[in-house]
């Protein structure tokens, strides 16, 4: 089975491509999904990252609160900074033993490829197990617009998330194909259906 990692800016559109590829039969892992999950209370992640942040990151029912964490994490400080690989570091591990489980089910299934769809596909080290990695692009003016309709985030969060991601030089540098959805939907759909035959070669 191929493997596909698929990563990109926020705001780029990563996920709608993910659903283009669905539409080929070609199903997709969301880590960011994987991670909620993996969040749910009673939740061995959770803990951890309670251990490392303190209480303060959890709402009184007992779940993340995540603006806390964010305001933690985003912190344009050293500190922050710091902050921000240790809950990377917890994450990633818990995140990357589910998607390799996951992909097992798929092999299972007769999938002939699967995708990995994750912002810190990269980071994670994850594109050492793809057979592609493509990356999605799009300029910046756009992403905040998208950002701000999607996420109903002020501009500043809005600019400390983008401001906190590597710049379009890191995902070119490790990707094999690259989409930039700065255009219409139907553009998009074409990209993707360009990028096929070369994905399942």
């Amino acid at each position: 089975m191929k493997i596909i990692g698929l990563t990109g800016q926020s705001g780029a559109g990563k996920g709608t491509v993910a659903t283009l590829f669905a539409e080929h039969g070609i199903p997709s892992i969301d880590t960011d999904a994987v991670y909620h999950k993996l969040l749910v209370p009673p939740s061995p992640c959770l803990n951890e990252l309670a251990g490392e942040f303190s209480n303060a990151i959890l709402a009184p029912d007992g779940t993340l609160d995540r603006r806390a964490l964010a305001a933690l994490v985003f912190e344009q400080t050293e500190i922050g900074r710091q902050r921000h690989e240790r809950l990377n570091e917890i994450t990633h591990r818990y995140v990357i033993e589910r998607t390799a489980a996951l992909l097992a089910e798929y092999e299972k299934q007769g999938c002939k490829a699967a995708i990995i769809d994750a912002p810190l596909l990269i980071e994670a080290g994850l594109h050492h197990r793809c057979d592609h990695v493509i990356a999605v692009l799009a300029d910046r003016e756009i992403r905040v617009k998208r950002l701000m309709q999607r996420d109903k985030l002020t501009l500043e969060q809005i600019s400390e998330r983008l401001d906190a991601q590597p710049d379009v030089s890191f995902y070119i540098d490790h990707a094999t194909m690259l989409i930039y959805n700065n255009g219409t939907a139907q553009e998009l759909k074409s990209s993707v259906s360009s990028l096929l035959p070369e994905v399942l070669a």
